[in-house]
């Protein structure tokens, strides 16, 4: 379910108090260094929504409430697309504009040639028939400023318009994307992802998100492009930008965490306190057939600073927890490196669960129970997108079992926002 919301997303205003359980939480982290793993941020909340809820997260979970609410209308009025120019016939040299500095390879190739497929560009890149100073370039690679890329012949394959003729392969992703949206206009659209299906391709994977949103791409040759990511086994919202503008905006928003997430796990044991802050440094750590990320002191190769608040929302006897989850910076693996930190790691993890003689309860699946819950972030032409995704089948199950009720309050929403 998602809604258009046309109002300020602030930040909490934190009060710091003695006071009973039930009110706000309290920012009381000291300044300047990383907290201890699972620092207390707040008290648990009362059985009733606290009367200064934060705005923009109005209680995540119940879908109902969101319902009754109405919103006013925001006008969406696409950006005029520029006429395609013409695609080079021979090899040519161009130069990395001021406006293109930062740009990824494909996506720097996407924007000059709109209608260029986007398995067109991963050959021309994986041959080494695209220079950059004239050297091989990887498609992620960042461009700078007065660079020389140099382009080979290229080939435009007839865009995909809403009315083209589309094979049954091709028919079937886009039923498929269809299924999965959660919210869309002009500018963005939101997929709530299975769990199991890759985001980006990588070695031997042959369907993923990236690969899917090529037949979408219009009728001037503009394809929907990845704003974040989220791990294969993790399922939930995914923003993805229907336009280069949409792009630039929503990947801002996310560079100056202005996007508020929410993740819902269900972990071993229950974390005490109750409600927490995690904060830590992450680097990854490459190993014999895999890589992780593990916990990095400051000051050492490819350490950054992660930091996630977690929430309890209702456990199962001493044995498993609901947690909602809330991320301030967005490091790989974040939400389950830390959970594993605590020592306790995310259900079915196959990284990163460390819990030694732990028997998953009968009727479980051991599957990642890790949702992008919910997401809210400005929208590019006003106003907010508020998106929220149901749990997962193999999630689903897991609550019915357990007798976790999917609509209780959840506490996250009033946890600081840095």
């Amino acid at each position: 379910m998602s809604r258009r919301v046309k109002r300020p997303l602030q930040k909490s205003r934190i009060q710091k108090s003695n006071g009973p359980a039930g009110e706000r939480f309290r920012d009381d982290r000291p300044k300047g260094k990383p907290t201890r793993p699972g620092a207390k941020f707040g008290s648990k909340p009362g059985g009733s929504r606290p009367a200064a809820s934060k705005p923009g997260f109005s209680r995540p979970g119940t879908e109902r409430s969101l319902a009754t609410k109405s919103f006013p209308d925001v006008d969406v009025r696409p950006a005029p697309k520029p006429d395609a120019p013409p695609l080079p016939t021979k090899v040519q040299t161009v130069t990395v504009t001021a406006d293109e500095n930062g740009m990824r390879v494909d996506r720097f190739l996407e924007a000059r040639f709109p209608g260029l497929s986007f398995s067109h560009i991963q050959r021309i890149v994986r041959k080494g028939e695209l220079r950059v100073n004239g050297k091989r370039a990887d498609s992620k690679d960042r461009l700078e400023e007065g660079q020389n890329v140099r382009i080979p012949p290229l080939k435009l394959d007839a865009p995909k318009g809403p009315n083209s003729e589309l094979s049954e392969a091709q028919q079937k992703t886009r039923d498929a994307l269809k299924a999965m949206t959660l919210y869309e206009d002009a500018d963005v659209l939101v997929l709530n992802k299975p769990a199991g299906l890759a985001v980006q391709g990588g070695s031997g994977m042959t369907r993923h998100v990236d690969q899917m949103l090529e037949v979408l791409r219009d009728s001037k040759g503009q394809r929907p492009r990845l704003v974040h990511r989220l791990d294969r086994e993790t399922s939930g919202c995914l923003l993805v930008a229907k336009t280069r503008f949409a792009a630039s905006a929503l990947t801002g928003s996310f560079r100056h965490r202005s996007a508020r997430k929410i993740y819902w796990a269900l972990v071993a044991g229950v974390p005490k306190p109750k409600q927490g802050r995690i904060s830590t440094f992450l680097a990854k750590e490459e190993r014999e057939d895999d890589s992780v990320m593990v916990i990095a002191e400051h000051g050492d190769e490819g350490a950054s600073h992660a930091v996630t608040y977690y929430a309890v929302v209702e456990t199962s006897a001493q044995k498993l927890a609901w947690v909602s989850l809330k991320p301030v910076t967005g490091r790989t693996h974040q939400l389950r490196a830390h959970m594993a930190h605590i020592d306790h790691a995310i259900v079915g993890d196959p990284k990163y669960f460390n819990k030694e003689n732990w028997e998953l309860p009968g009727g479980l699946q051991n599957r990642l129970h890790l949702l992008a819950r919910r997401i809210v972030i400005p929208h590019p032409r006003g106003g907010f997108i508020d998106a929220t995704a149901p749990l997962p089948p193999h999630m689903q199950q897991s609550w019915n079992l357990l007798g976790l009720e999917a609509d209780r309050f959840d506490p996250i929403e009033n946890a600081p926002e840095e």
